[in-house]
C-alpha cells in the first residue's frame, strides 16, 4: 500500500497531489475463478503523465473531475472530459494525463480468462475513452474494494474480484455514448417474449426493421434479440417447471414453442438437462406433483395472458 501528500512550488503556484494504491497478488486458485482484481488506486490533482506503456492486463480509470488527453497508439491525441472511463486493454500501448489543473481519477487493475466473455457482452468495449453520464456508483464499488483492501484478511481477493464484476455493470449502465431508446424495445419483448412469434414478427410489432431491433437491443443488452428473447423463455420455463405440474408440452406452449420436441432439444442443449429432469431436480411444489385442472390452469392463465388468451391456451394444454 502505498499513500502520498505532497505540496511544491511550480512557476509560481501550488502543486497539490493525493494518491493512494493498494496491489494483490492472487494465487492460482483466484485466478481459475477467472476474474481477479490485482490493483485500486485513488488519486487527484495535477498527477504525472502515464506512459506510453504497455500492460498485459486490464485496467479501468474513471476519470470523476477535469480534463486531459488520451494518445492511442497511433499517438493521436483524444480529449478526456469526466467524467468518463479510460479502458486501458491489455497489449495494447496507452499514454494519458490530466490538463494543467488536474484531475480526480480512481482505479481498478483486474485479469482473467473470464474477461473474453466480458468483452463480448459488451462490458469491455473497444473503445478507450468512454463518456459517463455519472461516476457516483462506479466510486462507490471503487471504495468498497479500498476498504477491503485496507481491513485485510483471507477473502480479500474474493471479495475485491466480485466487487469487479459489479464495477463493469455499472460502468456499462453509466455509459453516454449509448442510445437509451433501446431499453423500452427490451421492455417490449420481455413483456412478449413468450408469445409464439418470431424475431421479424417482434421487429414489426415494434415498428422496426430486423435490424433496427437489433442494434437497439444489443445497444442496451449486448446480445441479439434472438439470445435475449431465448433466455427469457428458458427463464420462464424454468419457473414453470420447477413451481407446477404442466406437462413439459404445455410448459413449451406456455413459453412460446409450439413443438415441444424442439422445445426439449433448445432447453437440454442450453440448460444441460432435459425438462423433465429439470423439474426432478427444482421441484419447489408441495412435494408431490398432480394433476392441475382446466379451470385451475384457465384462472392461471388468464392472469397472465387475459380471457381470451387464457381460456384458449388452457384448452391447449390440457387436450
Amino acid at each position: 500500500m502505498a499513500a502520498a501528500h505532497r505540496r511544491g512550488g511550480r512557476t509560481g503556484e501550488e502543486e497539490y497531489v493525493e494518491r493512494w494504491w493498494h496491489y494483490l497478488t492472487p494465487g492460482p486458485l483466484q485466478l481459475g475463478t477467472g476474474l481477479a482484481c490485482l490493483g485500486v488506486g485513488m488519486q487527484r490533482g495535477r498527477l504525472p503523465t502515464v506512459g506510453p506503456r504497455t500492460l498485459d492486463h486490464w485496467v479501468a480509470v474513471v476519470v470523476s473531475g477535469g480534463r486531459g488527453w488520451f494518445a492511442a497508439p497511433d499517438g493521436i491525441r483524444q480529449p478526456v472530459t469526466a467524467p468518463a472511463v479510460l479502458w486501458l486493454r491489455p497489449g495494447v500501448p496507452h499514454h494519458y494525463a490530466p490538463d494543467g489543473d488536474g484531475w480526480s481519477e480512481s482505479f481498478v487493475d483486474f485479469t482473467g480468462a473470464a474477461t473474453a466473455a466480458y468483452a463480448e457482452l459488451g462490458l469491455l468495449p473497444d473503445t478507450a475513452v468512454v463518456p459517463l453520464t455519472a461516476t457516483e456508483s462506479a466510486q462507490r464499488v471503487i471504495a468498497r474494494i479500498a476498504g477491503v483492501c485496507r481491513r485485510g484478511g483471507p477473502l480479500t481477493g474474493v471479495e475485491a474480484a466480485a466487487a469487479v464484476h459489479e464495477l463493469l455493470v455499472e460502468l456499462r449502465r453509466h455509459r453516454a455514448d449509448l442510445d437509451p431508446a433501446g431499453e423500452p424495445v427490451l421492455e417490449v419483448l420481455r413483456r412478449d417474449a413468450c408469445l409464439p412469434l418470431s424475431v421479424s414478427e417482434h421487429a414489426r410489432r415494434a415498428g422496426m426493421t430486423v435490424p433496427e431491433l437489433r442494434r437497439a437491443v444489443q445497444a442496451v443488452g449486448a446480445v441479439g434479440p434472438k439470445e435475449y428473447l431465448l433466455t427469457v423463455r428458458l427463464n420462464e420455463a424454468k419457473q414453470l417447471l420447477a413451481a407446477s405440474e404442466l406437462p413439459v408440452a404445455a410448459v413449451a406452449r406456455r413459453v412460446g414453442y409450439d413443438d415441444p420436441a424442439y422445445f426439449t432439444r433448445i432447453f437440454t442443449r442450453r440448460v444441460g438437462v432435459a425438462p423433465s429432469v429439470f423439474r426432478a431436480q427444482q421441484y419447489r411444489g408441495d412435494g408431490q406433483l398432480r394433476a392441475v385442472g382446466r379451470a385451475e390452469l384457465a384462472r392461471e392463465l388468464t392472469e397472465l395472458y387475459g380471457p381470451e388468451r387464457g381460456s384458449a391456451e388452457a384448452r391447449r394444454a390440457t387436450d
